[in-house]
Order: structure tokens, then C-alpha cells, then sequence
């Protein structure tokens, strides 16, 4: 019965967060979304992503956000999967 349980629990944990939820979209997130729902992004990058967002206008692509101040490419590839541009973006 405790393999049974184990190969649950591996079970659950393979499944894919977007399963859970829907994708992050770094064109119409607010900060305090952004810091609640991305890794390792905290109250400061979040605000940074809003400020370079108004600043430089809709994010082209999801790459594009290694272009603000704090979040690298390690951030990056944390969130990936986990994010999403709308179609406000400019053309």
C-alpha cells in the first residue's frame, strides 16, 4: 500500500502547474498577480515588470522579459511555462 501511495504522490507532482491554473499573462497581470504566481519573483521585480510594461508597452513575446531590471534567465525558465502574452501586444 505505501508504493501504491508513493506512486501517487510522483504522480501528482509530474503534472504540469498549468494543469492547475491558467497561464500568467506579462501583458495585463498586475504586480501583486505577477509575485503571487510566478518563482522567484517577489513585490519589487513585479512592480518592475508593470513599470517596464508601461514604459516600453506590451511584451512582444514571453523572452522579452528577461529585458527588465532583476528577472534573468534563470527567472526565465523558472516561469516559462507559466506565462503568456495577449494579443495587445503591438503589432
Amino acid at each position: 500500500m505505501a508504493t501504491f501511495r508513493n506512486l501517487s504522490l510522483a504522480a501528482l507532482l509530474a503534472v504540469s502547474p498549468l494543469a492547475f491554473g491558467e497561464p500568467v499573462d506579462i501583458n495585463t497581470a498586475d504586480a501583486a498577480t505577477l509575485a503571487k504566481e510566478l518563482n522567484g519573483v517577489g513585490e519589487a521585480k513585479a512592480q518592475a515588470i508593470v513599470a517596464y510594461r508601461e514604459q516600453h508597452g506590451p511584451f512582444q513575446s514571453v523572452e522579452e522579459l528577461a529585458m527588465v531590471d532583476g528577472i534573468g534567465e534563470k527567472t526565465l525558465a523558472a516561469n516559462k511555462d507559466k506565462l503568456t502574452v495577449s494579443a495587445t501586444a503591438k503589432p
